[in-house]
């Protein structure tokens, strides 16, 4: 029977093997996704702690709690399942290999696929006829085709082992996890998938459906990743024209709040964006820069993404900016004043500080050489450049205490009406109050 046949009958009645390979906001929550609809599951991951952590059943991201995570390890029955282990010599007995390794940038912007190389490398060394392979990192348009299959098909001694499409299969499905949120969740959200045979995309296809409640097929991995790409530059692109607008209105003496509510009103052709400390996490500030750089091998200056890129990235700056204003207003230097920072995560409810605008207005602040404090309820402690801070204790202390308040994370924890009654003075980024 030939070995795609094999690989559907096994995806069909949910007996074949599933690895996943990084085991962070995307790869557990997909775990649990496969788990919950039969399959059995074995994250790979190179942090023993978090491998460890799973087989205890303890969750350490937000959207999994404990509670369910435990549900599919130690209370786990019949069917549906997930183990972990740090060896990916696991491989040779698994039907499908998911890879969600972080694919960061460099410090001159570009693309940082070491983890995706070894996680590539390592496939290749346990590949055999009739498995399936997903990257669903994002990266750049062409890094499934022309970085991944190379890879997996000279195998890990070098030599041609198998031909994709006909032995192995290869597919790009973007990941579109947004920590923190309840309402769309791996299970709800459509999923984009491009193979690089038609085979490849049926097979790929199949095993998401079993999870997953609608597939969005395109023509190519190029075209999944381009997908993503689009995705998220449009969004940084907005962010970063409503922070525009925001300075606009500062320098007119206009609230920006009141015109976005009254341009929100339009029925059509306007979709509501909010300004704030700039963009944080581990897409939009990061996703523009995959496909600004291609387009630079490419001799094509991708002149929107790098400007709303500047932009985003100077908001910080023009919030430590008002930090001293206030601070001037009241009559106190920065220098020695102490700024308690409320919420370091990059967004609302999440214990995350990748990309996290916070970090850099603290770094700015403490330049200007004021005692920064910070108060997170999601993140214990964080190191950034060359400091580390601890979050402070108590909360109604380190309000009484701080000469100014600055609003960066709205964690729905707080309540916003007693920090302003406690705070000496405000600087709000969010527009909470």
């Amino acid at each position: 029977m030939p070995h795609k046949a094999v690989l559907l009958q096994k995806i069909y009645r949910k007996e074949a093997q599933i690895a996943i390979i990084g085991l962070g906001y995307v790869g557990l929550p997909l775990a649990v996704a496969f788990a919950k609809n039969g399959f059995a599951v074995t994250g790979i991951d190179v942090d023993a702690t978090r491998v460890e952590a799973i087989n205890r059943g303890e969750s350490y991201i937000t959207d999994i709690s404990t509670a369910e995570l435990r549900r599919w390890t130690i209370d786990a029955r019949d069917g549906g399942r997930i183990t972990a282990t740090t060896d990916y010599a696991i491989l040779s007995e698994m039907d499908a290999a998911l890879i969600c390794v972080p694919t960061p940038l460099n410090k001159t912007r570009d693309p940082d696929v070491r983890f995706l190389i070894a996680a590539g490398e390592s496939i290749a060394r346990y590949l055999h006829p009739g498995m399936l392979i997903v990257l669903e990192s994002t990266t750049y348009p062409g890094t499934t085709e022309e970085l991944l299959l190379p890879l997996l098909e000279k195998g890990g001694n070098g030599e041609h082992l198998c031909k994709v499409g006909k032995e192995f299969f290869l597919a790009f499905s973007p990941e579109r996890i947004d920590p923190g949120r309840t309402d769309w969740r791996v299970e709800n959200t459509p999923k984009v998938v491009g193979g690089v045979t038609p085979d490849c995309l049926e097979v790929a296809t199949a095993l998401y459906t079993q999870a997953i409640m609608q597939i969005q097929q395109v023509s190519s991995p190029a075209a999944a990743e381009m997908t993503k790409l689009l995705e998220n530059t449009f969004r940084a692109v907005n962010i970063a024209l409503v922070n525009e607008v925001a300075l606009m209105c500062d320098k007119l003496g206009l609230d920006v709040w009141e015109i976005i509510e009254a341009a929100a009103t339009k029925p059509y052709g306007f979709m509501k964006f909010t300004p704030g400390p700039g963009v944080g996490g581990h897409c939009i500030p990061l996703d523009p820069h995959y496909l600004s750089w291609k387009l630079k091998t490419l001799n094509y200056n991708a002149r929107f993404i790098q400007l709303a890129g500047e932009i985003n990235s100077d908001m910080p700056r023009y919030w430590a900016e008002k930090v001293q204003d206030a601070l001037n207003e009241v009559e106190k230097p920065v220098k020695n004043s102490r700024v308690l920072v409320l919420g370091v995560a990059y967004k609302k409810d999440v214990g995350d500080v990748r990309e996290s605008p916070a970090l850099d207005i603290i770094a700015l602040l403490k330049a200007k050489g004021a005692d920064v404090r910070y108060h997170d309820p999601y993140i214990s402690e964080f190191s950034y450049d060359d400091f580390s801070l601890i979050s402070e204790p108590d909360l109604d202390t380190a309000l009484a205490e701080a000469d100014c308040v600055v609003i960066v994370t709205d964690h729905s924890v707080y309540d916003w009406r007693d920090v302003a009654k406690r705070s000496a003075l405000l600087v709000d980024t969010r527009h909470v109050l």
